[in-house]
């Protein structure tokens, strides 16, 4: 019985390991017949398992998803990896998953070896996140959003502009674009007629969702497009400074999701920005060290020479 569960969870991480079997190339592998291995197959079937077989000389075996979650055989890497992406989704931006990831981490670290569980601590006692805070999104409000996007439905939610204004939209999901700090969905907006960027924390889907829809590309790549749609609307100041250094130097002294980083030369870059504060925009450019000229708007210019008369005072 042992060596028959032990060639089972062999049979499972070789099914788990590539999309396609061959009877012959299993029976190999695990030194057995070929009626050995239907019958594990069939064995792994009542455990919970759908494997798919197909006859013939292409035919052979194949593990599909199912309706219930059977236990999963992990490497160790891939076992190290799952447990540090649940300790950084329990402590992460998507609201409803704190608890759900602790709980699964507790299961997983029951069932890891001890040189696992070490490797992990390390990891955890070595690393600090310098991610900004930022508010949370509701778990299902991203699976709604998801869904709509995968299938290509129209998207009805009502949402809240950064004035706390309510309006109803209809749009064609695209994208999700997380920025280190926010979640932001891109879409066509049906009404208006153009493409607009949505924080994730103010939308509120409603259901059913609208029509199916023919899925169009974006003006330039999703990332892109939200962070420069941040720039221009989602603050109540935007602003393009020009940076006095390459487009890499200065993408390593702004945090993510700051704005948009263009090169503009060998040493210059533009950056597409914004602050619902004029001041603490200002001394945010300062403090980053880097030469720059602002191009719009002009109040920032004014911001910055009453910043600098009060530090030529001190």
């Amino acid at each position: 019985m042992i060596e028959t569960s032990a060639r089972l969870l062999r049979l499972l991480s070789l099914l788990q390991a590539h999309r396609e079997w061959s009877g012959a190339a299993l029976a190999e592998r695990l030194e057995v017949s070929t009626r050995t291995v239907r019958t594990d197959v069939g064995k792994l079937r009542r455990l919970g398992y759908r494997v798919a077989s197909t006859t013939g000389a292409a035919g052979g075996y194949r593990l599909e998803a199912g309706s219930a979650v059977p236990p999963l055989l992990l490497d160790d890497e891939e076992a190290v990896a799952v447990a540090v992406g649940l300790r950084a989704a329990a402590s992460g931006s998507v609201a409803g998953i704190e608890e759900t990831s602790l709980r699964a981490l507790a299961k997983l670290e029951q069932t890891l070896p001890s040189r696992l569980r070490r490797r992990i601590d390390v990891l955890r006692s070595a690393t600090v996140s310098a991610a900004a805070a930022g508010p949370a999104v509701d778990a299902d409000v991203l699976t709604a959003i998801a869904e709509a996007a995968h299938r290509s439905e129209q998207l009805r939610f009502d949402y809240l502009d950064r004035d706390g204004e309510a309006s109803r939209r209809r749009a064609e999901p695209h994208r999700l674009v997380y920025t280190g700090r926010r979640w932001y969905l891109l879409a066509w907006d049906v009404d208006r007629g153009d493409w607009r960027t949505f924080r994730a924390d103010r939308v509120r889907p409603r259901t059913p969702n609208g029509p199916r829809f023919v899925p169009r590309d974006p003006p330039e790549e999703a990332v892109a497009h939200v962070l420069r749609g941040i720039g221009r609307t989602a603050w109540r100041h935007p602003a393009r400074l020009r940076l006095h250094v390459s487009a890499e130097t200065a993408a390593d002294r702004l945090p993510p999701g700051s704005g948009l980083i263009e090169p503009a030369g060998p040493d210059e870059c533009l950056w597409e920005t914004g602050s619902d504060s004029l001041r603490d925009l200002a001394r945010f450019a300062a403090s980053l060290d880097v030469p720059f000229t602002v191009e719009e708007p002009p109040e920032l210019r004014d911001e910055l020479r009453v910043l600098a008369e009060r530090l030529l005072r001190a």
